[in-house]
Protein backbone atom coordinates (compact mmCIF):
# COMPACT_ATOMS: atom_id res chain seq x y z
CA UNK A 1 0.00 0.00 0.00
CA UNK A 2 3.04 2.28 0.37
CA UNK A 3 5.47 3.00 -2.44
CA UNK A 4 8.89 4.26 -1.42
CA UNK A 5 12.28 4.84 -2.92
CA UNK A 6 15.62 5.51 -1.31
CA UNK A 7 18.33 7.85 -2.51
CA UNK A 8 21.80 8.93 -1.50
CA UNK A 9 20.76 12.55 -2.03
CA UNK A 10 20.88 14.34 1.34
CA UNK A 11 17.53 14.87 3.05
CA UNK A 12 17.86 18.66 3.10
CA UNK A 13 18.61 18.75 -0.62
CA UNK A 14 15.52 16.68 -1.44
CA UNK A 15 13.40 18.96 0.75
CA UNK A 16 14.87 22.04 -0.94
CA UNK A 17 14.30 20.70 -4.48
CA UNK A 18 10.91 19.01 -4.03
CA UNK A 19 8.81 22.00 -5.09
CA UNK A 20 10.78 22.48 -8.31
CA UNK A 21 10.70 18.78 -9.21
CA UNK A 22 6.95 18.72 -8.54
CA UNK A 23 6.41 21.78 -10.74
CA UNK A 24 8.28 20.09 -13.59
CA UNK A 25 5.67 17.30 -13.45
CA UNK A 26 2.67 19.65 -13.31
CA UNK A 27 2.19 19.53 -9.54
CA UNK A 28 2.37 22.32 -7.01
CA UNK A 29 3.20 22.07 -3.33
CA UNK A 30 0.17 23.18 -1.32
CA UNK A 31 1.78 22.80 2.06
CA UNK A 32 4.17 20.83 4.20
CA UNK A 33 4.25 19.42 7.70
CA UNK A 34 7.54 19.13 9.56
CA UNK A 35 6.48 16.57 12.15
CA UNK A 36 9.63 16.90 14.24
CA UNK A 37 8.90 20.60 14.80
CA UNK A 38 5.14 20.19 15.12
CA UNK A 39 5.32 17.42 17.70
CA UNK A 40 8.12 19.13 19.62
CA UNK A 41 5.93 22.23 19.95
CA UNK A 42 3.14 20.05 21.39
CA UNK A 43 5.44 18.41 23.93
CA UNK A 44 5.84 15.13 22.04
CA UNK A 45 9.35 15.18 20.58
CA UNK A 46 10.59 12.70 18.00
CA UNK A 47 14.14 12.15 16.81
CA UNK A 48 13.43 11.65 13.11
CA UNK A 49 13.17 14.58 10.70
CA UNK A 50 9.98 13.66 8.82
CA UNK A 51 8.31 16.11 6.45
CA UNK A 52 5.09 15.42 4.55
CA UNK A 53 4.36 17.51 1.46
CA UNK A 54 0.89 17.96 0.01
CA UNK A 55 1.15 18.16 -3.76
CA UNK A 56 -1.60 18.74 -6.30
CA UNK A 57 -2.17 18.77 -10.03
CA UNK A 58 -5.37 20.87 -10.27
CA UNK A 59 -6.53 19.36 -13.56
CA UNK A 60 -6.09 15.80 -12.28
CA UNK A 61 -7.79 16.66 -8.98
CA UNK A 62 -10.77 18.14 -10.81
CA UNK A 63 -11.25 15.00 -12.89
CA UNK A 64 -10.94 12.70 -9.89
CA UNK A 65 -13.27 14.72 -7.67
CA UNK A 66 -15.95 15.09 -10.34
CA UNK A 67 -15.87 11.36 -11.09
CA UNK A 68 -15.66 10.08 -7.50
CA UNK A 69 -16.05 12.59 -4.66
CA UNK A 70 -15.17 9.86 -2.13
CA UNK A 71 -11.59 9.99 -3.45
CA UNK A 72 -11.28 13.35 -1.70
CA UNK A 73 -10.08 11.45 1.38
CA UNK A 74 -6.86 10.72 -0.53
CA UNK A 75 -6.29 14.27 -1.73
CA UNK A 76 -4.15 16.18 -1.97
CA UNK A 77 -1.46 13.67 -2.89
CA UNK A 78 1.24 13.35 -0.23
CA UNK A 79 4.96 12.77 -0.42
CA UNK A 80 6.77 11.89 2.78
CA UNK A 81 10.50 12.58 3.10
CA UNK A 82 12.69 11.20 5.90
CA UNK A 83 15.93 9.36 6.64
CA UNK A 84 16.27 5.64 7.26
CA UNK A 85 19.50 3.65 7.48
CA UNK A 86 21.58 6.66 6.34
CA UNK A 87 19.48 7.06 3.18
CA UNK A 88 16.81 9.55 2.25
CA UNK A 89 13.40 7.94 1.77
CA UNK A 90 10.61 9.41 -0.35
CA UNK A 91 7.27 7.66 0.11
CA UNK A 92 3.65 7.94 -0.98
CA UNK A 93 0.44 5.92 -1.08
CA UNK A 94 0.55 3.33 -3.86
CA UNK A 95 -2.44 4.59 -5.83
CA UNK A 96 -2.31 1.64 -8.23
CA UNK A 97 -2.87 -0.81 -5.39
CA UNK A 98 -5.55 1.45 -3.97
CA UNK A 99 -7.55 1.87 -7.16
CA UNK A 100 -7.15 -1.82 -8.05
CA UNK A 101 -9.01 -2.64 -4.83
CA UNK A 102 -11.95 -0.43 -5.83
CA UNK A 103 -14.90 -1.05 -8.12
CA UNK A 104 -14.19 1.62 -10.75
CA UNK A 105 -14.35 1.73 -14.52
CA UNK A 106 -11.23 1.26 -16.61
CA UNK A 107 -11.08 4.89 -17.77
CA UNK A 108 -10.99 6.13 -14.18
CA UNK A 109 -8.40 3.51 -13.27
CA UNK A 110 -6.24 4.60 -16.23
CA UNK A 111 -6.48 8.23 -15.08
CA UNK A 112 -5.34 7.33 -11.55
CA UNK A 113 -2.48 5.27 -13.00
CA UNK A 114 -1.41 8.30 -15.04
CA UNK A 115 -1.41 10.60 -12.00
CA UNK A 116 0.53 8.00 -10.03
CA UNK A 117 3.18 7.78 -12.77
CA UNK A 118 3.77 11.52 -12.41
CA UNK A 119 4.25 11.10 -8.66
CA UNK A 120 6.66 8.23 -9.27
CA UNK A 121 8.62 10.43 -11.67
CA UNK A 122 8.87 13.19 -9.08
CA UNK A 123 10.14 10.67 -6.54
CA UNK A 124 12.66 9.17 -8.97
CA UNK A 125 14.15 12.60 -9.67
CA UNK A 126 16.76 11.89 -7.00
CA UNK A 127 17.67 8.30 -7.94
Amino acid sequence: MIYKITTDTPLEQVKKELAEHSKESGFGVLGSYEFKKILQSKGFPIDKDITVYEVCNPSAAQEVLEAMPVMSVFLPCRLSVYEENSKTVIATINMKTLVDSMDVDEAFKAHIYSVYEYLENIMKSWK
